[in-house]
């Protein structure tokens, strides 16, 4: 393996990413427009009129863990994302287990929003009074090649896309929620403009705000996505890390905001806060109460386009992991082969999407519906993701404690909180679930645990790790020889 910056190893664009493309990833794989759309219901049903609330801590957690990537990312950058950060300070063991879980978490995200889209293309199809009935899985497919050639181009053709679709959809948000509050707020009369009584338990027991409060975490899973583009982006030790923060501040604000919104438009209307738990998109529901029909069409296909920009955005993201990981000898060769023109790694992609591709035609085949199939590959994700961070953060927690940066030391305690919040998280989404639910937290196991058994019983592929990663990241920070033992 060649550890040289060939064409066939390097990610460099022509022209490299600025902070604003950066972030379009991140907040391209969170998915705002579908998060707002979709999961403020399970919140509400758990904790009635306290959905803000929930929101409000989910991104109080959220700001923890991304604590520890805005660190990390201070000192190395690398188009692994977690394989490398873990790498570094855990050891290439460690790393290579926190890269596999991460492929898991990239590859059923692409999955899972691949029928989102067919999903939400039927739904407007049906609004619009058109009709048409589309197989989900023709959509799926569809969006996959779409994929392909959108993300075989330079790394800015997708930046830029992700941000027009995801700012169309955040827009329409920020515009509903605005025109909710305004209206609802005329009806109270002067003094009520806000009602902050959102913002407290509002009789919940403090055991179902914590149990909902997952729910609402759930909606920032794959905010560290543009940590996969260090190498593709400009001044990236000042960049991922603004990025990092910016795409968590950006949706965190947001998702307060219409949460709040939305609770104040379903309580002020005739079914009441019900109406918010038993709504099928509450967005879609609110837009023709409040503005009309035309915009509730708007906003549907807005979230059918999101769909899309949350696939563009997973499969970039894999690609480049797929491609970190060949390129440090994981793997067929011809994995780390990037388009000599694009800088684009096309074979890592084109499988990535083969793979994601193939999960959903096994669903379609056994009779699986479409939103089942994004709902149980979003949930393998994220059991994958849960296990990422919290290797993220114990990785944090030894890069502070070897003091060498000059990090107070009293900051490893946000890390640790965050692991522990990380634990109960899991907890909550591996109890009480039915089948084929309830089979889901042994099988997103089962995929970290494969990646951990495969470096222990290769200990020649640690060593190349180490190697390799040391020679990538040793500009950034002289301490690497040391942390990257691969014993």
């Amino acid at each position: 393996m060649s550890q040289t910056t060939s064409p066939e190893s390097t990610l460099a664009p022509r022209s490299k990413l600025k902070l604003w493309e950066a972030l379009a990833l991140s907040v391209g794989l969170m998915g705002p427009t579908l998060a707002m759309s979709l999961n403020g219901q399970g919140v509400a049903t758990l904790v009635g009129k306290s959905v803000p609330l929930v929101f409000l801590i989910g991104f109080v957690a959220v700001m923890a863990i991304a604590y520890g990537f805005w660190r990390l990312t201070q000192h190395f950058n690398h188009a692994g994302s977690v394989y490398a950060l873990a790498g570094v300070t855990l050891g290439p063991r460690a790393g290579f287990f926190g890269g596999f879980a991460l492929l898991g978490t990239y590859v059923f995200f692409a999955a899972c929003t691949m029928a989102a889209t067919g999903v939400f293309l039927q739904a407007f199809l049906d609004a619009a009074g058109i009709k048409v009935s589309v197989p989900w899985i023709v959509v799926a497919l569809l969006t996959a090649v779409a994929c392909a050639v959108f993300n075989s181009r330079e790394s800015r053709v997708t930046a830029r896309t992700l941000l027009i679709v995801e700012g169309i959809g955040i827009a329409c948000m920020t515009i509903l929620a605005v025109v909710i509050v305004a209206r609802t707020s005329a009806d109270a009369g002067a003094g009520a403009a806000f009602d902050l009584s959102l913002f407290t338990f509002g009789g919940a027991p403090a055991s179902e705000i914590a149990t909902a409060s997952v729910f609402a975490f759930l909606s920032w899973a794959g905010f560290e996505a543009c940590a996969a583009l260090g190498e593709e982006t400009d001044n990236p030790k000042r960049n991922i890390p603004r990025a990092l923060i910016g795409s968590v501040l950006l949706t965190g604000l947001l998702f307060v905001f219409v949460m709040y919104a939305q609770t104040i438009g379903f309580a002020h209307g005739s079914d009441g806060i019900d109406g918010f738990s038993a709504s099928a998109s509450s967005v879609s529901t609110l837009s023709e109460r409040f503005i009309g029909t035309w915009f509730a069409l708007v906003v549907g296909f807005s979230a059918f386009a999101a769909g899309f920009a949350s696939a563009l955005s997973s499969s970039a993201a894999a690609s480049r992991l797929v491609f970190a990981l060949a390129r440090d000898g994981f793997g067929p060769k011809a994995l780390a082969r990037t388009n000599p023109h694009t800088r684009a790694p096309v074979v890592a992609l084109l499988t990535v999407l083969a793979v994601a591709a193939a999960l959903d035609i096994a669903l379609s085949i056994g009779g699986v519906a479409g939103f089942d199939a994004y709902y149980w590959y979003a949930t393998l994700g994220v059991l994958c993701v849960l296990v990422v961070y919290a290797v993220a953060g114990t990785g944090v927690v030894r890069f502070i404690v070897s003091r060498r940066a000059p990090i107070p030391l009293w900051q490893a305690v946000i890390p640790v909180a965050s692991i522990a919040y990380l634990a109960y998280v899991f907890y909550v989404q591996s109890t009480g679930q039915k089948a084929p639910i309830s089979y889901f937290p042994l099988i997103a196991g089962l995929w970290c645990l494969t990646g951990l058994a495969v470096v222990l019983v290769a200990p020649g592929l640690a060593r190349r790790i180490g190697a390799s990663l040391t020679a990538e990241l040793s500009s950034t920070d002289s301490d690497v020889d040391e942390t990257l033992d691969p014993r």
